[in-house]
């Protein structure tokens, strides 16, 4: 999207409630009323991953790792589908039982099992362009690779990686035909919200992804402060001007540090809601950082609840896979 940055700069300086609506607008002129809703299944917290952020990192010694086996995991489809969903995520630490031909295996196992009458998405960060070609033939239609900074140095400092990496491989995903969508994170300690605006305008998603840094106590980040709700709203409305057409979710991470957070992201033109579908023992130890709700919920307890609070923005929950309308 070239000349965005001044585009950006003016979205940035405008009165939050003037830009939410705007983006409010903007989302219901593409998507109606409709919040499409997608079953989330955190499948392992185990991780080779050391980010200086985020509670699975390798280095928790605290946290008790779980993996989900690929009978439950199609079980809990198995569910989903009943309930109507018609879209699934499945996301996890770079472990490696969920790397490669494992993957590709699973992937296959979903579709051979239940067929392709639903969007599948997975997140499992930087793969091989083969094993993302592979996962694409297997009946992968959306991959999520967020890029949380795009600050390459602050990048390599809190992911030990190289953020170029990580955008070529999400360029591999546009090439191969994903749904492709990423994002990042707001207000990590050193960061430029701009600069996270403007290398999203470059990338043109198909999905974007954005939520607020927690600071979690087993993290080299622990003492760094939450910037509220605020920035997370901002970015989320400009995303979605410059963007009418992506899927964006009201994430849980605003539901944590406000408890209309949810409604409050609808409001700026967020159009998607990701309920965690397992089981509460492994909810419960998927803690990307401290606080999460809904974790003492088993399965598809909270999707009547979310139904309420989406009713109460003028919104209403939608069972349809919900491709970005992009991409038709």
């Amino acid at each position: 999207m070239s000349n965005s940055g001044s585009l950006i700069q003016d979205y940035i300086n405008m009165p939050l409630n003037e830009l939410m609506e705007r983006a409010d607008t903007a989302c219901r002129k593409v998507y109606g009323s409709a919040v499409f809703i997608r079953g989330l299944l955190e499948v392992t917290n185990y991780c080779t991953m050391n980010c200086a952020y985020c509670g699975i990192r390798r280095d928790n010694a605290k946290l008790l790792r779980y993996r989900m086996s690929n009978e439950e995991i199609l079980q809990t489809i198995k569910q989903g589908l009943h309930r109507g969903i018609k879209s699934f995520v499945l996301q996890g630490g770079v472990d490696p039982e969920f790397q490669g031909s494992k993957l590709i295996a699973l992937a296959d196992d979903i579709r051979n099992s239940f067929g392709s009458d639903f969007a599948l998405t997975f997140s499992f960060g930087v793969l091989s362009y083969d094993t993302y070609r592979a996962l694409f033939a297997a009946g992968v239609n959306r991959y999520l690779l967020r890029f949380e900074t795009a600050d390459a140095t602050l990048h390599e400092a809190l992911k030990g990686t190289e953020l170029s990496e990580r955008i070529r491989a999400f360029m591999h995903l546009k090439e191969i035909g994903y749904e492709a969508g990423t994002g990042f994170m707001t207000g990590l300690p050193g960061d430029s919200l701009s600069s996270n605006l403007e290398l999203l305008a470059s990338l043109e998603p198909d999905m974007i992804g954005i939520g607020p840094f927690i600071p979690h106590p087993e993290t080299p980040l622990k003492h760094a402060s939450c910037q509220g709700l605020e920035p997370t709203l901002r970015a989320v409305a400009i995303s979605r001007l410059l963007f009418p057409y992506a899927n964006i979710p009201a994430t849980t991470a605003a539901g944590t540090i406000e408890q209309n957070g949810r409604e409050l992201a609808l409001s700026a033109g967020a159009n998607v809601v990701m309920p965690n579908i397992g089981t509460k023992a492994y909810k419960q130890l998927y803690e990307l950082y401290p606080g999460k709700i809904c974790v003492s919920e088993d399965g598809f307890s909270c999707i009547n609840c979310l139904s309420v609070r989406i009713r109460s923005v003028n919104k209403n929950l939608d069972y349809r896979r919900g491709n970005s309308r992009g991409r038709v």
